[in-house]
Order: structure tokens, then sequence, then C-alpha cells
């Protein structure tokens, strides 16, 4: 019984299966250098034909812990891994992996607001990342390539007059724990038609930090297959995992260069050309629009 397809080019590779199959059945320990995981949160999204909701939070957590022992396993003695979930679960992701792995950075991905906020308490705007890793004296971080700009320095332009000879502070500095990148929306050029697609600067900043060129990064809950596609624009290798068939098109499209699926052409949405019905509404969600991943159009 065929449990999983298989789809890859040499440098990238695309499972379409279960993650936890995939993961322990077809990729060898200590074998992965970055592993970045968004799995699905438990709040109840609909993500083409799987419900994102567990009874109770902690069979949720009980179903994490599966998948992240597989990932430890996987994980290079050097490597990194980097886990998102919801503020509501991340203290059960905290609380398991700190007992197995090195967690050097609680990062917040904070971002813009979607539209009206909460108006009974303060609404969320933010995502929690934890980064670990597996020997604290042993793994990539190539702090010169994700260096962004120091306010005061760059713009403030200040003066340090506490050291013996007053000296300008940087320009340029690491990132801290709190990333602002905005979220991405309807029409930007790098939009799926995903519930919860994770920006490719976002993904930028954690690949160039945790691994080097030719590395291996597992993404074992694909979804829009932004790892996958910065991981090939960054010259790393990658392992991408996605369950829904939906999804998985976009991946063959976007990482493999596919152009069609089954016989299936693979189309991307239109973000070119905003077409309006005499109500004004947008035609192009109305009819779901497409248009070839290869048109010039």
């Amino acid at each position: 019984m065929v449990m999983f397809e298989r789809y890859e080019d040499g440098a990238h590779t695309i499972f379409h299966g279960d993650a936890l199959y995939i993961l322990s059945s077809e990729i060898a320990s200590e074998s992965v250098d970055l592993i970045f995981l968004d799995p699905p949160y438990n709040i109840g999204k609909r993500f083409s034909t799987f419900y994102d909701k567990w009874e109770s939070d902690e069979e949720y957590a009980k179903w994490a812990y599966t998948w992240l022992d597989e990932c430890i396993r996987i994980l290079k003695p050097n490597g990194s891994l980097y886990v998102m979930t919801s503020t509501q679960a991340m203290p059960y992701f905290d609380i398991y992996l700190r007992q197995r792995l090195i967690i050097l950075s609680r990062i917040i991905w904070h971002y813009d607001s979607s539209g009206v906020q909460a108006k009974k308490y303060f609404g969320s705007m933010y995502e929690p990342l934890l980064y670990c890793v597996k020997d604290k004296n042993n793994y990539t971080f190539n702090s010169e390539h994700i260096k962004i700009e120091a306010k005061t320095g760059a713009q403030r332009k200040l003066i340090d007059y506490r050291k013996a000879i007053p000296t300008p502070y940087n320009t340029e500095k690491v990132p801290g724990n709190a990333w602002y990148f905005p979220r991405v929306r309807y029409r930007m050029e790098e939009y799926e038609n995903h519930p919860s697609q994770k920006p490719e600067s976002l993904l930028e900043r954690i690949i160039l930090a945790s691994s080097n060129k030719g590395d291996i990064v597992l993404d074992p809950f694909a979804g829009t297959f932004t790892v996958g596609a910065v991981a090939k624009k960054l010259e790393r290798n990658s392992i991408n995992i996605e369950s829904q068939e939906e999804y998985l098109k976009i991946g063959l499209r976007r990482v493999l260069k596919c152009q069609e699926y089954k016989g299936e052409p693979l189309l991307s949405i239109q973000k070119n050309h905003i077409r309006k019905n005499k109500n004004g509404q947008n035609l192009d969600i109305l009819q779901g629009n497409l248009f070839d991943a290869n048109s010039t159009a």
C-alpha cells in the first residue's frame, strides 16, 4: 500500500503524505541541518480538507510531541530547530523542549493588524517561536548575514561619551528576539491561497542565520512551501512534507517549477489585474480567477 508520494529534482524533495509517517520512515537520524516547524495551531482553522482542532490542549500537545521527537532524532548534532505554535500552546512546547534541547531564544514575530481587533481584551498581534539547538557550543549562527539597522547609530547618530575616546554607536546590529515582518496579504507578489502563510522575509532571516549553502533544511508542514522556495533562492537543499493535495500543487510549482500535476496545469493566483463588477466587487476574488504561473500576463 502506497502511503505517500515523492517528488524531487536532486536538491529539493517534496513528500505528499502524513508528516509523522514520513519523518519516522523516510528521513535518517542526524541528517538535517535546520528544521523549521509551523504546524497547525489547534485554533480551529480549515486547511483544505483538514480541520485544525483537537479535543483538548493536552491531546494537541501529545500529538505534537510525537513529531517533535522525530525532528530531534533527525537533527544533526550541530543543527538548529525553530518551532512556532499558538500563544496558548507554546508553554507545552517550551516545557517539553527545554528538557531535550537547548532553547537559545524565545522569539516573537509581531505584525500589523488585519482589521478590527478584540474589543473586550487585548487582541493577539504576534506569534511565538522557539529557537533550539542540540549543542550550545556547536551550531551555525551567521550573524553577519542578518544584521539590521541600529537606529541609535544609523538614524540618531549618537556618540557614546562613556568610552575613553568618544565613539559613534554602531549603525548595524544583530536582531533581538522581537521581529517585525508584515503579514502576507492578497495581491502581494508572494501570496498563495492558504490561511496561515508565513512571509519570505521571516524565513530568509532564519535560513540565513542557521544554515549554510548546501545545507539541508526540513519543513514537515510545508503549507505554501515558503521554506522550500526561500531555501532554493539561498542555495540550500530542502525536504518538504505536505498532507493536503491542494497545497502540494503550490510546492510543485513554487519549489520544483513543475508546470502540471497529473495532467492539470499548475496555476497561480492572479495578482496583476483587478477586475470589478458594476457593484465594485472584485471579480478576481468572487470568481477565483487564476493565471498560468508561466504566463507573462
